[in-house]
């Protein structure tokens, strides 16, 4: 593939997933939570939560897998895509088990357990559709996968949407819409996925594979285990709020959780499509034994301007961000909110020196630190969530994600001889220091409400726009980022 041609196609991938993806977050998922209110609401997001942290189990590192051997041995799509179909259903068999499982011994009844099912057949849809696409990246139809990737969240939005604002219905809108929704959008998208596969390959039946299912799990094992843990202490939070917290508080808490959690999930999509490109790169520089030393510093600067930005704008904005956003519990969901998105600092580090651990095989150490990480955060939410609620997870997640971020922190620099005076931190100081008295001031010398009167989310976003347009000045003024740089990782 020519250099333009994969530059193009990077370039069409994100573009329509930061486009799309973002609108679901913040336009559909927020319009639900509106809609049902943050009890119905905090009952889906634990939930869903809940079957998240064993979503390893209906992935085993089979995607990743998959794409490579598909990709440098196409001959072998049919005989991969017979066995692995079957091995997905068994994965879902042993899926259901243990979530069900689990669900009944912290005491899931009733509504939760029935909830439960459709969630976690989405889960397993989902893995079904990432498998597939797995197939087509391999077969490097780039434009095709660009398209697969948003197929089933335009759809849901469109189902959604309607069920929204359409008038489609006098009913007021369930949380079981949300989720219904989500279920067709993912079995249309799958059933053209499937053609696409199945038009590419010569598939004449399934095949039972013992010897290949074993040689898979042993491959992807030690890939699981980390996904599974970090699943764990980066999903727990709203299932110990709804878990520990009597009575209706718990869902409601928990649904206010969801609103502070939200906009860090969208804005963690920036920082996880750094560790896309920095994997690859990493890995085949540590292979032929080149300094990574200049790489890590360009990301890691980059990383900081982006998600020191993000957290003192918002941090600052906080009641006018959530007003826009939310009709109920506004004054709670800041509270939360502002502990909250701090977390996106240290996440963003992890994206650096975590995927630097991930490309240098040191797989041990790092599902160290994410027991670490679980341990702390049970731990801090047991003492904390009965006493400070939503506000109380927050805070056990804060400190969770900077623990995690600092042990990988020194772990690189000890592993992989990163000496600490290799990050610019003269230029970080200078950034900090400038940046965040410019944004306190901000509020008084910009003031965009006059240009949409009726919308007040327009006027505050021209004001964050140009708070980071600020920001990027100011980063290349004290060379905290630098344009050469950052082109040379490009």
């Amino acid at each position: 593939m020519k250099q333009k041609d994969f530059v193009l196609n990077l370039c069409i991938l994100l573009f329509l997933n930061l486009l799309v993806k973002p609108f679901w977050i913040l336009g559909i998922d927020v319009g639900v939570q509106n809609q049902v209110g943050a009890a119905e609401y905090g009952l889906y997001f634990a939930v869903f939560n809940f079957s998240y942290m064993f979503y390893m189990l209906l992935d085993m590192g089979i995607c990743n897998f998959n794409n490579r051997n598909i990709a440098q041995n196409n001959q072998l799509l049919d005989k991969h895509l017979s066995s692995i179909l079957v091995l997905r259903f068994l994965l879902c068999v042993v899926y259901f088990a243990v979530i069900y499982a689990v669900a009944l011994i912290i005491g899931y009844r009733g509504v939760q357990l029935k909830l439960l099912f459709w969630v976690g057949f989405n889960q397993f849809l989902n893995a079904t559709m990432l498998y597939l696409r797995s197939n087509v990246s391999a077969l490097m139809m780039f434009k095709t996968d660009s398209f697969l990737s948003v197929l089933d969240r335009l759809l849901a939005i469109l189902f959604c949407g309607m069920l929204l604002w359409g008038h489609v219905t006098a009913a007021p809108f369930k949380i079981e819409w949300f989720v219904y929704s989500q279920t067709a959008a993912y079995l249309i998208a799958i059933a053209v996925a499937l053609a696409i596969v199945l038009w590419k390959s010569k598939l004449r039946k399934l095949t039972w594979d013992k010897t290949f299912f074993l040689l898979i799990l042993k491959k992807s094992l030690p890939f699981a285990l980390l996904t599974f843990l970090m699943a764990i202490y980066n999903r727990i939070d709203p299932v110990m709020i709804e878990r520990i917290l009597p009575g209706d508080i718990s869902s409601t808490q928990a649904g206010i959780y969801a609103s502070a959690f939200r906009l860090l999930d969208a804005l963690v999509m920036i920082a996880y499509l750094f560790s896309v490109i920095l994997l690859p790169l990493f890995s085949k520089m540590l292979k032929e034994k080149e300094n990574v030393i200049h790489i890590v510093r360009t990301a890691f600067s980059l990383l900081y301007l982006y998600a020191v930005t993000m957290v003192v704008a918002l941090v600052v904005y906080r009641e006018p961000v959530m007003q826009v956003l939310y009709t109920d519990h506004v004054s709670e969901s800041v509270q939360v909110f502002s502990v909250l998105i701090c977390g996106l600092i240290p996440i963003s580090f992890t994206y650096v020196f975590g995927t630097l651990l991930t490309a240098n095989g040191s797989l041990r150490k790092l599902n160290i630190t994410a027991v670490v990480g679980i341990l702390i955060n049970i731990l801090l939410n047991l003492i904390l969530i009965p006493h400070w609620h939503a506000r109380g997870a927050a805070i056990t997640s804060l400190c969770t994600q900077s623990v995690v971020s600092l042990l990988q922190w020194i772990i690189a620099m000890r592993e992989l001889k990163v000496p600490f005076k290799s990050l610019p931190w003269v230029s970080i100081l200078l950034f900090t220091a400038l940046l965040v008295p410019m944004t306190i001031l901000s509020v008084r010398w910009l003031d965009f409400s006059h240009v949409c009167p009726s919308r007040p989310g327009v006027g505050l976003l021209l004001t964050l726009f140009v708070v980071s347009a600020g920001s990027l000045a100011i980063g290349v003024a004290t060379r905290l980022v630098r344009v050469s740089e950052a082109k040379h990782l490009i």
